[in-house]
C-alpha cells in the first residue's frame, strides 16, 4: 500500500517536477552562455528537461571535471551510458564536431534535489573553471 501511495504522489508530480527542471535548465543555459560566450549549447528542442550539454573549445574535458568536483558541482564529458569513457563523444565525432572542440564537451544534468542556488552556483564558477580547463589543455 505504500508503494502505490508513493508512485500516486510521484506521478501526480510529474508535470510540477518537468516544468521546474525545464526553468532550473533555462536560467543554466543562459548563465553559463553569459558566463562564457564562446561555449556551445549542443542540446536543442526537443532536449531532456534537466539535460545541457555544453562545448567549451579548447577547454581539458577532464580539467573541467576535476575544476568543477572540487568546487562541489558534479558533471560529466559524455552521456550517462558512456561514463568512464576516456575519449571525445562518438555522438560529437558523428555530428562532425572537431576533436579540439569535443575534447572540451561537459554535460550538466538536473534532478529532484536541483536547487536554484545550484544552477547560481554554477553559472558563478563556470568561467574560472572554463578558464584554467583551457590552461590545462593547452599544457
Amino acid at each position: 500500500a505504500a508503494t502505490a501511495a508513493a508512485l500516486r504522489e510521484a506521478v501526480a508530480q510529474m508535470e510540477s517536477e518537468r516544468v521546474r527542471e525545464a526553468s532550473l535548465r533555462d536560467e543554466l543555459v543562459r548563465g553559463v552562455l553569459a558566463a562564457v560566450p564562446d561555449a556551445r549549447l549542443t542540446t536543442t528542442s526537443p532536449v531532456l528537461d534537466g539535460h545541457a550539454h555544453f562545448l567549451f573549445p579548447g577547454a581539458n574535458g577532464d580539467a573541467l571535471i576535476m575544476l568543477l568536483d572540487a568546487r562541489g558541482i558534479e558533471a560529466s564529458t559524455g552521456s550517462a551510458c558512456a561514463a568512464g569513457v576516456n575519449r571525445a563523444s562518438h555522438v560529437l565525432e558523428a555530428m562532425g564536431v572537431p576533436q579540439v572542440d569535443a575534447a572540451g564537451a561537459l554535460r550538466l544534468s538536473l534532478g529532484r534535489t536541483t536547487t536554484a542556488q545550484d544552477v547560481e552556483k554554477v553559472v558563478r564558477e563556470i568561467a574560472d573553471v572554463v578558464e584554467r580547463s583551457r590552461v590545462a589543455g593547452a599544457l
